[in-house]
């Protein structure tokens, strides 16, 4: 199989039989199977923190939390330029093919690689990915090999890395996908709707190469982005496999994506994966988020028991299709409720999101949360503000006697969050509370949904809780 010279160029982790940490005997245990699909049960996948030591591929354990801070505002920002309604003009300029692409061209080929490029289509900066974005594995190809993937709520189009990378590869755990290995491996012409779909999916636009194959183009907030063949394969799980799976096969692939080869996109799209597997195993998906310190959380597509949940309906917005909102009613401390009128709490659209690490309210509602948090706390010892972060205590979250706090949301649904969902530790001597303020748009950010059972309902058009999800 010939591959194509490349005419353009621009946060989950799973694992089959991976490894494990119990924390308790600080021993990594194998897992008998990750990967399970019992009779309806849909697929059930195992999830790993991005920090966790039995990731398989973590983040650097020296990682400061200041990284994550400044990796999590990229993210927003980039969440909020797209949910804005101000012309885009007044933005700063996106990058283009052309600059990215300088100075990592390769000597053997490079030169007919950069004669074949479009020189100035711009690219829209998307979802920092990375260092909030929890991760897995999944089967590529025939025969079918496993990829460490970051999975991605706030993002649609899954992609990895590919041979032989004509422009760069980032450094990633395990072997990068070869399309020549795989029995079933096939480029999509240009021709093909799914091409069509990438304006939507991607939110820049697709390419066509001189041999009429479609060329995706992945940026993000960050400044991390994947280029490539947009290409049709075997998606597999385990012993669950699906034929006809539409991906990125990355060229050149740059940015801050850890040692994962890829990213799963799980948006309301219909190239994501959760679109593509639908018709099999159906319109929902669910997981539990772990904390760094816990062994391991999951990912199910496909049913689940809904007599555990209490819901919230899906929000609707205009603004951006592919991203699941919701609507925040409420918030008590110590079962009081906030003293800010109900109306504070709908005044900026809210998304739930997998990949952003610290929850962002409407400055009235988060100015009343801090200041009831900090009372219900008494004579605790306060410490300086930590980046975005301006309610901070000494101690750490698990030895300092931190106050209930509930989300409630519209139908119901309500989080009753403990300690470790309410302050974050941003180093060894310091917690502090895991909100901020914002301005433009609410999020629901992964530190309060840790531990929990989300499901997301797709069919329904509605979004579930319940307690003890990792457990």
């Amino acid at each position: 199989m010939e591959l194509l010279p490349l005419v353009l160029a621009c946060s989950l982790l799973f694992t089959i039989a991976t490894p494990v940490r119990d924390i308790t005997n600080d021993v990594c245990i194998s897992q008998i199977s990750d990967f399970q699909h019992l009779n309806s049960s849909g697929l059930h996948l195992t999830l790993h923190h991005p920090q966790s030591p039995c990731s398989p591929a973590p983040l650097p354990s020296d990682l400061p939390f200041s990284a994550v801070v400044t990796h999590d505002e990229a993210r927003i920002a980039h969440l909020a330029s797209r949910l804005a309604k101000n012309d885009p003009s007044s933005r700063p300029p996106p990058p283009t093919t052309a600059s990215l692409l300088h100075g990592h061209r390769k000597k053997d080929g490079g030169g007919q690689l950069a004669a074949s490029l479009a020189s100035s289509v711009p690219l829209t900066p998307g979802t920092s990915v990375g260092v909030g974005n929890y991760v897995t594995r999944l089967g590529l190809g025939t025969p079918a090999t496993s990829y460490v993937m970051v999975v991605d709520t706030g993002s649609s189009l899954t992609w990895l890395q590919c041979s032989p990378c004509s422009v760069l590869c980032h450094r990633q755990a395990g072997p990068i996908f070869d399309p020549r290995a795989s029995g079933t491996y096939a480029t999509v012409p240009c021709s093909a709707s799914q091409c069509g779909e990438l304006q939507t999916t991607t939110l820049n636009p697709s390419a066509c190469s001189r041999s009429n194959v479609c060329i995706y183009q992945a940026s993000y907030g960050d400044s991390s982005y994947s280029v490539g063949y947009l290409s049709k394969d075997t998606v597999s799980f385990g012993s669950d496999s699906f034929p006809g799976f539409y991906y990125g096969c990355g060229q050149d692939n740059e940015g801050l994506f850890g040692r994962s080869a890829g990213l799963i996109g799980l948006a309301k799209n219909k190239l994501s994966l959760l679109y593509q597997l639908a018709p099999s195993l159906g319109y929902s998906f669910s997981y539990c988020l772990p904390t760094s310190s816990s062994s391991a959380g999951y990912l199910s597509i496909g049913s689940y028991n809904p007599g555990q949940y209490s819901y919230t309906p899906m929000a609707s917005s205009e603004l951006d299709a592919s991203l699941y909102f919701v609507s925040l009613s409420g918030l008590s401390v110590s079962g009081s409720p906030l003293a800010v009128s109900p109306s504070e709490y709908g005044s900026l659209p809210t998304i739930i999101d997998s990949g952003t690490v610290i929850t962002r309210l409407p400055t009235s509602v988060y100015t009343a949360l801090s200041k009831a948090v900090a009372a219900a706390m008494g004579g605790t010892a306060r410490a300086p503000a930590y980046s975005i972060l301006d309610t901070c205590f000494q101690g750490s979250a698990s030895q300092l006697r931190v106050p209930a706090v509930d989300m409630a949301f519209a139908g119901g649904a309500t989080l009753k969050l403990a300690a470790r969902n309410v302050l974050i530790d941003v180093d060894d001597s310091t917690a502090c509370l895991a909100f901020a303020p914002t301005g433009n748009t609410a999020i629901i950010g992964n530190t309060q949904q840790q531990t929990f059972s989300v499901v997301y309902d797709v069919a329904q058009s509605k979004i579930g809780f319940a307690a003890g999800g990792c457990s």
